[in-house]
């Protein structure tokens, strides 16, 4: 068994491609492997991947036949992988050199399932560090004392699963695969579930090696069509995954806090949509809200700020539409009269102010 596998999916990234596999080599180890999987890419990039089989060591690439998503492909990686650790990389991200040993280097002396790091956002040429919003740095740690308060960004709200390493248990146990098909919010449902279910974790102390390049045009988040909408799909999977945990009680108030806050960044953002898809958004959103505990959303948006409740309050009143189940709606609460103080209050409209896209950090 190799000590670590890097699983690099491709999808038409030929403009960064090659800067990812150089950063890849100058982090090469004969004790690593990297697992290549082009996603049926329709530009030069299997050609790249091709090339680098000869230059990279410890490369290995799979091919997919039909596009699968960075979900799927992501899980093609794990299937294939072999090490007794595993990391992520996006193929149009980077590491710093030397990065990896020191990230092996931080799970074997935690001794933990996972480790988070610290990661640079690279905009054009500006660079900001994002740090994992967790206090204590360099301790093993129970995953699921890491999810609260509510009201605040923590680790779950720092979903990018290049931004860690992984023990093969975690794997064993069927908890480090994607679900398969999402094409965004994909690593929602996924770090929700290893705080829940794994035994520990840590946040590496002084570990900054990955770059994550933000604002790429092809990249899904900044993207308005109708794939954007499977974040309803990923945070109703999160909700069920919590609502079937023993201390749901406990843990729902946060997961709906920030279901509504990702459905507010929408909203604020909906003119970036195409407008069949805009309208689909609404739809969609004003159903999932109704599916949520009802108790728990109102004591959500209570504790929100004004500009994002209102959004959702105005969507969670919104009448079904033809093809939804008329009843679903009867589990609201109606609206405040015309002219009451409750609906001048809620009339407000704004940009969303904390909410980054489906993968940032929303407190």
């Amino acid at each position: 068994m190799v000590k670590l596998s890097v699983v690099v999916p491709f999808f038409n990234v030929q403009q960064y491609a090659a800067d990812t596999l150089r950063s890849l080599r100058a982090n090469a180890d004969p004790d690593y492997e990297f697992v290549l999987v082009d996603d049926s890419s329709t530009d030069r990039t299997p050609v790249i991947l091709e090339q680098a089989l000869d230059t990279l060591p410890g490369a290995r690439l799979v091919r997919h036949e039909k596009n699968g998503g960075l979900a799927t492909a992501r899980n093609t990686g794990i299937d294939a992988a072999r090490g007794q650790y595993l990391t992520f990389l996006d193929g149009d991200d980077w590491y710093g050199p030397g990065y990896l040993p020191q990230l092996v280097s931080a799970i074997e002396e935690l001794d933990t399932d996972f480790v988070r790091v610290d990661h640079v956002q690279c905009t054009g040429r500006v660079r900001n560090v994002i740090r994992v919003p967790h206090g204590r740095r360099g301790v093993s740690l129970k995953g699921r004392d890491a999810i609260l308060p509510a009201d605040r960004s923590t680790s779950v709200d720092y979903p990018y699963a290049w931004a860690g390493i992984y023990h093969r248990r975690l794997v064993d146990r069927g908890l480090l695969h994607f679900q398969d098909g999402l094409r965004t919010a994909e690593d929602r449902p996924w770090i929700w579930r290893l705080h829940l279910q794994a035994d520990t974790f840590a946040v590496a102390a002084g570990l900054m090696g990955i770059f994550y390049r933000r604002g790429v045009a092809t990249s899904l988040t900044q993207i308005g069509d109708v794939r954007q909408l499977d974040f309803i799909r990923s945070f109703d999977q999160v909700i069920a995954e919590v609502s079937k945990d023993p201390d749901a009680e406990l843990f729902l108030p946060k997961a709906v806090r920030t279901y509504c806050a990702i459905i507010a960044h929408h909203l604020g953002n909906i003119d970036r949509f195409e407008p069949a898809v805009a309208r689909k958004l609404k739809s969609m959103s004003a159903a999932a809200l109704r599916q949520l505990p009802q108790d728990v959303l109102t004591e959500a948006l209570d504790s929100m700020d004004l500009e994002r409740s209102s959004k959702i309050r105005r969507l969670r009143w919104r009448l079904p539409a033809r093809n939804e189940d008329p009843g679903a709606a009867a589990a609201a609460p109606p609206p405040p009269a015309p002219g009451s103080k409750r609906a001048v209050a809620e009339a407000g409209t704004g940009d969303d102010l904390d909410a980054r896209d489906n993968e940032g950090a929303v407190a």
